[in-house]
């Protein structure tokens, strides 16, 4: 059985399940298309030519478009834990089943489908994002049997103090920005909530309480010591500190006062990607363990509503999948031999040259699914080195204050880092223990790292192999290569065009290496 679902809105996309496997997720804003982009043609059109039938299921997603009240709904709607629709229909010729369930359930379907194939009585899934906050107790057959509301738009409410911290942001009629909370993470470091006084606590209180963050009614805090008050002063990373406590103590004293212990628990939504909270809820000791995907966001929708298509047709939503699920790099030109130098990749020279300070552009097979670069599409330099931090953030166009985060051998974790668990997909913190990895540390001691074995991701252990021949610690930078505001970089005339422009002297694609002379000369120059 093939199923393809779509997903409607922000951070569209599709996924393809065939018989329990997925075989490709495609987001609408990969191969350097605008983050969080709507469903394209051209994402349809990239999965349909990979296809070879027409699928037996089309499912698409539950949506809701904020302030329109005429034809808003999408499919099944934005809300209910219930709300799914099954009818035949037709599609290119062909009788399918057509498929539709709340973006909720895309959610709760998903991780539940991601997570690994063991039979549980009774899990708790925790599903927070911009709208839902929310625990759902599904038993063994895949029913939500019980609801636990716990705070209506969570993620919107800490993307909304951003909004309201920041002087650029307007004070009416503007919506949270879906890329604030990330920022609001890393501002977060910078302070610790215990300094906070009585004005700023009761300041991130009013925000909690705001009824609706669609627009934020910024106009609102003019009254506030919030307003206005800056990102990076120390009201800003206060309050950054104090609301990220709140949100989680929130959620954990109802995880403990109205769920049973010992239960396993899933967590999806976009502040599933907040990895401060996911290592609270990994040491908060109620739970038996914490599974988190790595496209807890919406860019996990369409896997979660395919999965959910399978949940109800088959009675089961369990996948058998890859993270490495995306389109391959395209080859769409050749870089100018007479500026690119070509050679096979040789991972004890390009240790060599990362140490020596340069940078390289790393593309490998397939895209990574969901929002982080795991090894695929990334930008890889010196994590012993401070100023590849600040040099990687110009070359994105980043603010100063974000952090940048290691990708990590498992040998060497044990060595680098205060813990040794295994995260191949970037999500939880952990606290740097060797000193030399400065370009990775953020300002309260903590790193997100990427932990690769050989089973993960070969090709880049190999060469995080031949880092620690040189440095003793198989660790570099890894951030994603993508131009600002759009997906991943995933076709040859965007990589060199980025490099060129952005002074990166390396890049790999497969095992071919090319290094630009003029970058390297002018290098050598200065």
């Amino acid at each position: 059985m093939l199923v393809v679902a779509f997903k409607p809105g922000h951070d569209g996309g599709v996924a393809a399940i065939r018989n329990g496997r997925l075989v490709y997720s495609l987001e609408s804003e990969k191969d350097s298309f605008a983050r969080y982009s709507f469903l394209t043609p051209t994402t349809l059109l990239e999965l349909a030519e990979r296809l070879d039938e027409v699928p037996d299921v089309v499912a698409v997603g539950g949506w809701q478009e904020k302030g329109i009240s005429i034809k808003g709904q999408v499919g099944a709607g934005y809300h209910g834990a219930e709300s799914v629709v099954t009818r035949s229909s037709r599609f290119f010729g062909k009788d399918v089943t057509f498929f539709s369930s709340s973006h909720e359930r895309s959610h709760i379907l998903g991780v539940l489908g991601m997570a690994p194939r063991r039979s549980h009585r009774l899990q708790a899934v925790l599903v927070w994002e911009g709208i839902t906050g929310a625990f759902f107790l599904v038993d063994d057959k895949f029913r939500v049997v019980k609801t636990i509301e716990v705070m209506d738009q969570p993620g919107a409410k800490y993307a909304a103090l951003f909004a309201i911290l920041d002087p650029t942001f307007p004070a009416t009629g503007g919506f949270p920005r879906l890329s604030d909370a990330g920022k609001l993470m890393a501002l977060a470091a910078y302070a610790n909530p215990d300094d906070a006084g009585p004005e700023i606590n009761a300041a991130v209180d009013r925000v909690l309480a705001i009824g609706n963050a669609y627009p934020v009614p910024k106009d609102d805090f003019r009254d506030s010591v919030l307003f206005d008050a800056g990102l990076t002063t120390e009201i800003g990373t206060l309050a950054a500190a104090v609301i990220t406590r709140k949100i989680f103590d929130a959620f954990a004293d109802v995880a403990r006062r109205d769920l049973p212990s010992g239960l396993p628990l899933r967590i999806s939504g976009g502040c599933g990607l907040n990895c401060d909270w996911n290592q609270q809820w990994r040491e908060l000791g109620h739970f038996s363990e914490v599974f988190v995907p790595p496209c807890p966001n919406d860019s996990g929708s369409a896997i979660g509503t395919a999965a959910d298509a399978l949940a109800t047709l088959t009675g089961s939503p369990s996948i058998e999948w890859d993270v490495y699920s995306g389109l391959d790099f395209v080859t769409d030109t050749l870089p100018d031999p007479a500026r690119w130098q070509r050679r096979p990749l040789d991972d004890a020279a390009l240790a060599s040259a990362l140490g020596a300070g340069r940078i390289a552009a790393w593309c490998q097979g397939r895209w990574e699914i969901g929002p982080r670069a795991l090894g695929n599409r990334s930008l890889l330099a010196d994590a012993c080195s401070a100023a590849s931090k600040n040099r990687l953030n110009v070359i994105k166009q980043r603010e100063t204050y974000r952090p940048i985060a290691p990708v990590a051998r498992v040998e060497d974790l044990a060595a680098a880092f205060d813990a040794d668990f295994e995260d191949p997909y970037m999500l939880y913190f952990r606290r740097v223990r060797d000193q030399r990895l400065a370009a990775v540390t953020h300002v309260d001691g903590s790193a997100r790292v990427q932990t690769v074995s050989h089973q993960s991701n070969q090709r880049l252990h190999r060469l995080l192999g031949a880092v620690a021949s040189d440095t003793g610690l198989g660790v570099l930078c890894n951030t994603s290569l993508n131009f600002n505001g759009h997906g991943f970089v995933n076709r040859m005339t965007d990589l060199i065009a980025y490099c060129e422009s952005r002074g990166v002297t390396d890049m790999v694609v497969g095992e071919d290496w090319y290094q630009d002379r003029i970058g390297l000369a002018a290098g050598q120059a200065a």
